[in-house]
């Protein structure tokens, strides 16, 4: 033994400096769009996303790729990886490869993504419908309604600006003495009891607050109860990334609807 630490030592070596200078992989600069979901340490706290902390590289990679050319389906995942290059991909997975596996989740900070928005206290007043649809006579009645920012800027063919306003109401489908929906002109079932609401509005300043891959413009996100209650523990960060791709549609999937109605006679 003592020779064969002499030899290292002739040789210039050391064993112990080599294992105490080894360093962590640089947090690449968009590892917090991941921690969004995934959590500040790789550790998800729902139990449907996975964790990344201690996964293979090259799985990871894998993954991404897949997402990216679409071979993988999920809207959300799709979303983020195609803003990828081959290079952010690479250095993801290799920063969350090397983080520790075995980490617990309750103990984890909660790095997800919360709404800051409140449902106005009078609404309906100052909003406008623009869109009724129901996917199946017992399916909820959706109506989307669109503030006058919303509406005027539609009208002229201009991005949503900040302060604009959109707000789907869930209703129960209206039901007659026959307890069957009660049916328009058109056969459409009537909206009847409120179920819940779904809003969404661009705030000056909001957008700061986002990562950049999850960035909305200014947009925030919100659900809220039948009693207009914000869901507070809900992560909005699926909504950002599901609506990230609609740039050029103010990221409204239903702005082709809203400015057709803000249009008509």
């Amino acid at each position: 033994m003592k020779k064969t630490l002499g030899l290292l030592a002739l040789l210039g070596c050391s064993l112990i400096p080599r294992f105490a200078t080894a360093q962590a992989p640089e947090r690449p600069v968009l590892v917090d769009t991941c921690q969004a979901c995934h959590g500040p340490a790789g550790i998800s706290l729902a139990p449907d996303i996975p964790n990344l902390a201690g996964q293979k590289k090259d799985y990871i990679v894998k993954q991404l790729e897949a997402f990216k050319a679409k071979k993988r389906s999920n809207d959300l995942m799709a979303a983020i990886a195609a803003q990828l290059s081959t290079e952010q991909i690479r250095a993801l997975a290799t920063y969350w490869s090397t983080l520790p596996a075995g980490g617990n989740a309750s103990a984890q900070v909660d790095t997800a993504l919360r709404s800051a928005m409140a449902l106005p206290t009078d609404f309906p007043q100052g909003f406008r419908v623009y869109q009724v649809v129901n996917d199946s006579a017992t399916g909820p009645v959706v109506q989307r309604w669109a503030n006058q920012a919303a509406w005027q800027a539609a009208k002229a063919g201009q991005p949503m600006p900040d302060g604009a306003m959109i707000v789907n109401v869930n209703h129960a489908p209206l039901q007659g003495p026959d307890q069957k929906p009660v049916l328009d002109a058109q056969g459409h079932p009537q909206p009847g009891k409120v179920l819940g609401y779904a809003a969404m509005q661009t705030r000056a300043g909001w957008g700061a607050q986002v990562p950049a891959l999850l960035r909305n413009g200014n947009w925030d996100y919100a659900v809220f109860n039948a009693e207009r209650e914000r869901r507070d523990a809900l992560n909005i960060a699926p909504c950002l990334a599901c609506h990230q791709p609609l740039a050029a549609s103010s990221h409204l999937f239903t702005l082709p609807v809203l400015a057709a109605a803000a249009r008509a006679p």
